[in-house]
């Protein structure tokens, strides 16, 4: 019976220049808002915990409280001021496996707790390297890039899993992120052997979380908590990487400044050198910065490769698997509206869309939507743009 050893959900907090990063309090309300559910459906009393480690942070656990956490552990040590792999993970991992931190929080499942029941992460450049090494040291699964999280009951028929045989496993995350198209959903899970054979535990069952995806809850100056500092055993050897200087490289593209984003997806097919060309021209026109559907980072198509180098990157990428963007005019050509893009641009003022099918999704998703193909549209807007910049110039 593995129940009692694994309880809770850990979620680690990323700073930036002392500051919690905003998918910090974004994973914060979704571990809220997961396990009220959880210890309503199961009548159990989990909690969600912030594992915050830094140097001269502790001011920032009556934060992470009023966002959501039952409780903070705390490990604030002149070691821990940058963020260094190695010891971060080494530290993260003492955290999961101790039970004295585990009674403290609550006593009732303190004697037998072994791990966390579930770790969240930030899918970012500093998450994404941090969870992969956490996880490899405790000898779990890790999903990546997840954009959706449901906890139920499964029950599962798997050759080596379960010997062929239906098994149900409780209390089972399921973690979702988008396939390649954009239009399907690839679920995750991370679950035990339960065949004799093999049999073996997989605990905690973790993941990365995509920033900008789940929202942070508002923020409750009553709700009250448990902050535990933790004294992180950190030797010599540890000490082996030192942070001599350090300098935050920004993206490359600057959706926040922009009142007007033009996207393109693989509506550009047909001659794709020549259309991102005429969206280049479209978007200096309009002043607007460019964006891209997540298939088009995937470089689908061969462009020449300054064309490549400069718009289809990850960087530029508009939904779950990219950027989350509001700006005052969203246009949105030759994208066919899959549900993770229009979750990166809903929030935009003004949508137009431009796209020859009349059933692309991206028109229920439009305020104006024009039906044609950008090589005949986009001329037109370029030369009446041109015509309305001259009146008000005059």
């Amino acid at each position: 019976m593995t129940e009692g050893k694994y309880r809770h959900v850990h979620v680690v907090m990323e700073l930036e220049d002392g500051k919690l990063v905003p998918v910090s309090l974004e994973m914060l309300g979704e571990a809220r808002r997961l396990f009220d559910d959880f210890n309503k459906k199961y009548q159990s009393n989990e909690k969600v915990i912030a594992v915050l480690l830094g140097h001269q942070v502790k001011d920032l656990a009556n934060q992470l409280i009023e966002y959501g956490a039952d409780a903070v552990i705390c490990a604030d040590h002149p070691e821990l001021k940058e963020m260094r792999n190695t010891i971060y993970t080494k530290v993260i991992c003492q955290i999961a496996s101790d039970k004295d931190l585990a009674t403290k929080i609550e006593p009732t499942y303190g004697a037998e707790f072994k791990r966390p029941r579930y770790m969240f992460f930030a899918a970012d450049s500093i998450g994404r390297h941090l969870s992969s090494t956490v996880l490899t040291e405790l000898e779990s699964g890790l999903a990546s890039d997840i954009n959706k999280l449901e906890i139920n009951d499964v029950t599962i028929t798997h050759q080596s899993k379960t010997a062929g045989k239906p098994v149900t496993y409780e209390k089972t995350i399921e973690m979702y992120r988008p396939d390649f198209s954009g239009f399907l959903w690839t679920t995750i899970l991370c679950l035990d052997n339960k065949n004799p054979a093999i049999e073996r535990d997989y605990h905690p069952q973790s993941c990365s979380i995509i920033p900008g995806v789940f929202e942070a809850i508002t923020p409750d100056e009553s709700r009250t908590g448990i902050v535990l500092d933790f004294i992180p055993t950190i030797d010599q050897k540890d000490l082996a990487v030192k942070i001599l200087s350090r300098k935050v490289i920004k993206s490359e593209v600057d959706f926040d400044s922009c009142k007007a984003i033009v996207s393109f997806g693989r509506g550009i097919k047909d001659s794709p050198d020549e259309n991102i060309k005429l969206i280049e021209h479209f978007a200096k026109v309009l002043k607007a910065e460019i964006g891209v559907s997540l298939p088009i980072s995937k470089k689908p198509f061969p462009v020449n490769q300054s064309l490549s180098n400069n718009y289809m990157i990850p960087d530029r990428v508009i939904g779950t698997s990219g950027r989350k963007v509001n700006p005052m005019v969203y246009v949105a050509v030759g994208i066919s509206g899959a549900i993770q893009h229009i979750a990166g641009m809903k929030e935009a003022e003004l949508v137009v869309a431009i796209n020859p099918d009349e059933n692309s999704q991206m028109k229920d998703e439009s305020d104006l939507f024009i039906k044609g193909r950008m090589e005949d549209i986009i001329p037109l807007l370029i030369e009446e743009l041109k015509k309305q910049e001259k009146t008000v110039e005059a």
